[in-house]
């Protein structure tokens, strides 16, 4: 039994499918990267087999969260910094689907960095994407995070006084088992590491840089871009954390210098998700509330009923 119908289908789906029958006029700039985005998780949504009823997008607040307006799935649009919370909630409430959450670099390492970290540490299954164009660009291209140091804007008008924001590094230390870097002028390797990230069982986090040409025009195109995997320059281990750990630290010195490193950084493999070390530690039903309440007959109980109590 399954909560949704879709969930668990077997059929080809095309990429067409995950645009919405009455498509909404996309207000993104022209040039700008968040168009890359929505390509690769179509084109890896479509490779994958997913339903559009089997995915919930949840986005928070800036132009990263139009992504769902223009993506046709369960869509969730947050306030700023909150779409973790919410992805999370749906992914314990119904394991089923396939929940992604998306959000700009000021919404994800900034308003919402809390709920970025312990999402990592906990090892949630589900997909993060970061948009990450070094800048606020709905609300007209403040100094965000990842804004280089020097770099001025409306909020720095002599020059950003912080170091930026290290994601990578971030997202290493705080426990997410997959972390990778991608950037939306390279579609073909955007879109794997997508998929790769999707199928991964735990908190997979993307760096996706997202060029913003109308208020981050000091910024590099992301051009020319390495692939470490493909590269005879860079070689680590993925499944070796503290070579991830070197490797990351590099890839971010490296951006702020012209040189844009992409790929794979790290992968932990056999690692309990979530929900699976709750109920591994008998703290969690095992079947889902989506599942044992979408039967009408279905006896409503309260965590006291399955949980001993501390004596």
């Amino acid at each position: 039994m399954s909560a949704f119908n879709a969930i668990g289908s077997d059929r080809e789906v095309e990429q067409d499918e995950f645009t919405p029958s009455i498509e909404p006029q996309p207000t993104w700039c022209p040039g700008c990267g968040d168009f890359g985005v929505l390509k690769a998780l179509k084109g890896a949504m479509a490779d994958l087999g997913r339903d559009p009823e089997e995915i919930l997008l949840a986005t928070g607040i800036g132009c990263s969260g139009k992504l769902n307006s223009y993506f046709d799935s369960y869509g969730f649009h947050t306030i700023h910094g909150r779409s973790l919370p919410v992805a999370r909630a749906a992914k314990l409430a119904n394991p089923g689907l396939e929940v992604i959450a998306a959000g700009g670099d000021g919404d994800g390492y900034g308003i919402g960095g809390n709920h970025f970290m312990h999402s990592a540490r906990e090892n949630h299954d589900m997909t993060y994407i970061v948009f990450d164009n070094e800048v606020f660009g709905l609300t007209k291209g403040q100094t965000s995070p990842t804004s280089p140091k020097g770099h001025k804007s409306k909020t720095q008008p002599k020059g950003n006084a912080k170091s930026p924001i290290r994601p990578l590094s971030l997202s290493l230390t705080s426990g997410a088992s997959y972390v990778a870097r991608t950037a939306a002028v390279n579609p073909n390797q955007a879109k794997e590491i997508i998929k790769e990230a999707v199928e991964h069982d735990g908190f997979a986090h993307i760096d996706f840089l997202t060029q913003c040409p109308t208020w981050n025009k000091d910024a590099r195109q992301y051009v020319p871009y390495i692939d470490i995997q493909d590269s005879d320059d860079y070689d680590h281990d993925i499944h070796d954390k503290e070579q991830a750990e070197k490797m990351a630290r590099k890839a971010e010195d490296a951006l702020y210098e012209g040189e844009v490193l992409t790929g794979r950084f790290f992968v932990e493999e056999g690692r309990r998700s979530y929900p699976e070390e709750k109920k591994h530690r008998g703290d969690m039903p095992e079947d889902s509330l989506a599942e044992r309440y979408w039967d009408e007959d279905a006896e409503w109980e309260r965590s006291y009923d399955f949980i001993e109590r501390h004596e």
